[in-house]
């Protein structure tokens, strides 16, 4: 997966494609806290400066905005961590008429299979700021956006991987399905138990 930069036994992977094409076989996939990061940071994370913006915009004079997501794994839990801040009151004549506010937060979510990709659920709210205002905008962004914005194709990221393979490898691949069994945290990875059945051309 170089777009996610997943780890894969590419080796393996072919190997058991030619000696059973078309044939499912057990994978396994090890995707780590930095892909992860990766992966939410381009599919959220797309305002200026790397932002994502609760409320308001760039150039609004009130806003609250959260930023720098890094994602880490604790017991069966992958954690997700961000910066805040926000300017909240009212807006008058182009200014914030309230309060300023710098924070962090944190949320945790267990990793669930959902088709062909991985997807989060059971969302737990770690760390907030001490503003009720401001846990107002929060707390629906942590247990909400954020962990839907973080699911991962599974297939897709495959299928970039192996439309190189005739290059690297000599042998074409194509992926006809996958189906994900298990996933679970592991020391510094997100670890994947999928069958998929492979086309060697």
């Amino acid at each position: 997966m170089r777009s996610a930069h997943l780890v894969l036994g590419l080796s393996a992977l072919l190997a058991a494609a030619a000696l059973s094409p078309s044939q499912a076989h057990a994978i396994e996939l090890k995707i780590s806290s930095q892909a992860l990061e990766r992966t939410l940071t381009k599919q959220l994370f797309t305002a200026e400066g790397g932002r994502y913006y609760i409320r308001g915009k760039a150039d609004s004079p009130c806003f609250v905005y959260v930023e720098d997501p890094k994602v880490s794994f604790k017991d069966d839990r992958i954690v997700i961590h961000v910066k805040t801040h926000a300017k909240l009151g009212t807006s008058l004549h182009g200014s914030c008429l309230g309060v300023s506010l710098n924070t962090e937060a944190d949320v945790s979510v267990v990793p669930e299979a959902q088709g062909e990709s991985i997807g989060f659920r059971d969302p737990r709210v770690e760390n907030l700021s001490e503003s009720k205002e401001l846990n107002y905008f929060l707390i629906p962004f942590l247990s909400k956006k954020l962990p839907q914005q973080m699911t991962v194709n599974a297939a897709d990221q495959l299928r970039q991987v192996i439309s190189t393979s005739t290059q690297t490898t000599g042998y074409a691949l194509t992926l006809d399905d996958m189906k994900i069994h298990s996933m679970q945290v592991s020391g510094d990875d997100l670890v994947v138990d999928f069958d998929g059945s492979l086309s060697v051309h």
